[in-house]
């Protein structure tokens, strides 16, 4: 059962390098960095993050699909996966829409850009020579110097049924935001059929109401207005899609019960059976998030008290 962790966008670039060391260490099996506009550069990160590593398996989750032309995409993944093999994984989306309109970039087929890019990366790494004329991509008899040996997965981020159509269809994976709940991994695997990576809120914690507690606040924050396919799967779905509606304080509102559903939180032996759960689901990796405000490293250590307890 592979678990991992992420380094959140809001960690300074100067700290990456000993949280990396540290899941390293830790004995975790992935560690996944962020883009976000504009915080730190997916592909900088990962590129660092692999350099001061030995064995974890790095993932990008997930590089705007309109932010690169993909044969450049293409060529610093191909770089990547070359200088370090079998260690790199990486994802795409759609990409904030606010954000893709702030640089000038939100295309005018979201979908059509994604599998488009993902097509065309996928046949650059795998040493084809590409020319489409595309609704988004145009490229004209491109082809890598440099074809890597270990061609790595590359995977979907995305939410809505049509978007996981194009993973399921173009995609090596699926990654699914937090709160990824088993319910929303066995309907994710209906309609794209491929590998499962999940992301959700985690606090290692004996005193499991204040587990509760302290993902309360976390949960809540997620659970926006893209959430609809994480809600809709769960017995309680439909009360909990009523109240975000509602424009009532969600947090204040989250049950007990629900966190628990919605989170990996509370005591080691609690933590481990519901990554357990989330692998039996379909997750092929479970990757425990930093709550914010909180120590990075500390979650980080968690995590690897979780991963051995699992071993």
């Amino acid at each position: 059962m592979r678990v991992g962790t992420r380094i959140n966008r809001e960690v300074a670039p100067g700290e990456v390098k000993d949280l990396a060391r540290q899941a390293d260490e830790a004995g975790l099996d992935e560690v996944w960095i962020v883009e976000d506009c504009f915080y730190t550069g997916g592909i900088a990160t990962a590129s660092t993050v692999l350099a001061v590593t030995e064995r974890i398996t790095v993932g990008i989750g997930v590089l705007p699909t309109v932010a690169r032309n993909p044969a450049i995409a293409a060529m610093e993944i191909a770089t990547l996966a070359e200088l370090y093999p079998g260690r790199l994984t990486v994802a795409f989306g759609h990409g904030v829409p606010a954000w893709m309109r702030q640089i000038g970039a939100y295309p005018k087929s979201p979908l059509a850009a994604l599998e488009e890019t993902l097509d065309v990366i996928k046949r650059l790494l795998s040493g084809e020579r590409v020319s489409l004329e595309g609704k988004h991509v145009r490229l004209d008899e491109v082809e890598l110097e440099y074809k890597p040996s270990v061609v790595p997965p590359l995977l979907a981020g995305v939410r809505g049924p049509k978007s996981l159509a194009v993973s399921g269809k173009k995609a090596d994976g699926t990654i699914l935001a937090e709160p990824a709940a088993p319910e929303y991994i066995r309907a994710t695997r209906e309609i794209t059929g491929n590998a499962i990576t999940t992301y959700n809120w985690f606090a290692l914690d004996e005193d499991h109401d204040r587990a509760r507690e302290r993902v309360r606040a976390d949960v809540a924050g997620a659970l926006g207005v893209n959430s609809g396919p994480h809600v809709q799967p769960m017995p309680f779905g439909e009360e909990l899609l009523a109240i975000m509606e509602s424009g009532e304080d969600v947090a204040s509102r989250l049950r007990p019960e629900w966190i628990d559903q919605l989170s990996v939180s509370g005591p080691l032996d609690a933590c481990a059976e519901r990554v357990r759960q989330l692998h039996e689901a379909g997750s092929e990796s479970v990757v425990l998030l930093p709550l914010g405000g909180e120590s990075q490293a500390e979650s980080i250590a968690a995590a690897g008290k979780v991963k051995a307890r699992l071993a």
